[in-house]
């Protein structure tokens, strides 16, 4: 079963940036085996090579930050957890080289300050925040409703710091290199805040963003590899093996053979959910396709979660899930019990019960979130292996999950290629008298932004 936290937490506090040379330049140093073999060195088969295209607009625009007539974002997908190490790659080794190649003279190191998401660390550990904050990181508290104390500092920073920053507008993995996940409004509104502060203090530096599209690739895809890993999906989820074996139809089984076992999963777990949700409608009919089934039960888990934490059943799907995960927290991390060791062994246990069962609700959402982007047609537009990849690594995520395996690590299949572009900034300046003459204007203003981001970082990877 899924293992949920059990004991009340005391809350989490912000993690400022604190970036620090010495931390940067060890992690720099270490970059190569980072990217190679990431926190597991018995599974060699990470990122082998990373291509960097159009960095001499990216090179530009930190000369001309650091002669003061800029302030610059860089929105960067978000597709899987490497991409940090991608970005590392672009700033720390083919921006001074573009540099150097071009003849321009940056100061060093080439770096940004970024947002990370402050459960990160509840996971991997303290170690993580100290790191991440010597490289320049603050934690934004996503489950929060509005996190005041992250937001005004990256506002400041974005204004004020003598460094650019970075931040994944999906505001998480989706484990696709080919679908952008619709974004949320925070990379827009800082862009109009940094604006909006220039502004207030005569500053003429022009505000941009700066769309970033990483991919990635399989240089020498390991079927047999991938082929394991259905076998053990499909042995785990109670179907018979099928064996690829030799075959000039490879493609075509490979996607019959996930198709299978995603109808096979689904459909396990509408049962589920209608049996035990004690949701007054079903799920969806068997007869329609994969991806309408996906969302009901989507939808009907997200709701089991509202139901729990009284929460209305409207807007996006992400915008559901920041709500269930905001509510989930303030019932775990208890801001309201500054204490928890004082409490009496009566408040103390009332306490874990409503963190234990918070958690376990909490679940649902991180279904949904994980499967915010997967659709049938995903393989079956493009049947390439590295779809075939993406999407039974997702499913390997689900089954785990609900084994109730901590952490587990996600099987290597071969290894991969990154790709880094960097697009044409956009600039927020230009859209800021716009933006300002009302709050009907600031809205439109933040959604019209958003929505040309998406459509920057969607034609990249197209």
């Amino acid at each position: 079963m899924p293992h949920p936290i059990e004991r009340a937490q005391p809350r989490l506090e912000f993690i400022p940036q604190r970036f620090n040379l010495l931390v940067y330049y060890t992690v720099k140093a270490l970059l190569p085996v980072l990217q190679r073999f990431r926190l597991r060195p018995w599974l060699p088969a990470g990122i082998a090579q990373i291509e960097t295209v159009n960095v001499e607009t990216l090179v530009n625009l930190y000369e001309k930050f650091q002669n003061g007539k800029i302030r610059f974002l860089m929105a960067f997908r978000h597709s899987e957890v490497d991409d940090p190490l991608s970005m590392m790659y672009l700033l720390s080794k083919a921006v001074p080289r573009v540099a150097r190649q071009q003849n321009i003279s940056l100061q060093y190191p080439a770096h940004s300050y970024f947002l990370y998401d402050r459960g990160m660390t509840l996971w991997a550990g303290n170690w993580l925040g100290w790191m991440l904050s010597g490289l320049g990181g603050l934690s934004i508290y996503r489950g929060k409703r509005l996190d005041r104390v992250g937001l005004r500092t990256a506002r400041d920073l974005f204004a004020n710091g003598k460094l650019p920053i970075s931040v994944a507008p999906e505001g998480g993995t989706n484990g696709h290199s080919e679908i952008v996940s619709p974004l949320e409004p925070g990379v827009s509104q800082l862009g109009f805040w940094c604006a909006e502060d220039l502004a207030k203090a005569n500053r003429s530096e022009e505000v941009l963003i700066v769309p970033i599209a990483i991919q990635y690739s399989y240089i020498n895809p390991r079927w047999e590899k991938l082929d394991s890993l259905l076998s053990k999906l499909e042995a785990d989820s109670g179907l018979s093996v099928q064996p690829i074996g030799e075959s000039i139809e490879r493609e075509k089984l490979f996607q019959e053979r996930i198709l299978r076992l995603g109808e096979h999963v689904l459909s396990q777990m509408e049962q589920f959910s209608d049996r035990f949700y004690h949701q007054s409608k079903p799920t969806a009919d068997s007869n329609q396709d994969i991806d309408t089934r996906l969302q009901a039960i989507l939808n009907k888990g997200l709701q089991a979660a509202e139901q729990y934490f009284n929460l209305e059943s409207e807007g996006t799907v992400i915008e559901r899930c920041r709500r269930i995960e905001s509510a989930g927290w303030e019932d775990i991390y208890r801001a309201d019990l500054p204490d928890l060791n004082n409490l009496s062994p009566l408040h103390r246990g009332l306490a874990d019960w409503i963190a234990e069962e918070a958690s376990l609700r909490m679940l649902h959402m991180r279904l949904a979130e994980s499967f915010v982007a997967v659709t049938a047609n995903y393989v079956k537009e493009k049947p390439t292996f590295e779809r075939f990849a993406e999407t039974s690594l997702i499913l390997f995520d689900l089954i785990c999950r609900i084994k109730g395996d901590k952490n587990p690590a996600r099987p290597r299949l071969g290894w991969r290629k990154s790709r880094v572009t960097i697009g044409e900034p956009i600039s927020v300046t230009e859209r800021f008298s716009s933006y300002q003459k009302n709050r009907v204007g600031a809205r439109q203003g933040v959604d019209d932004l958003k929505r040309d981001l998406q459509t920057a970082l969607e034609k990249m990877i197209s």
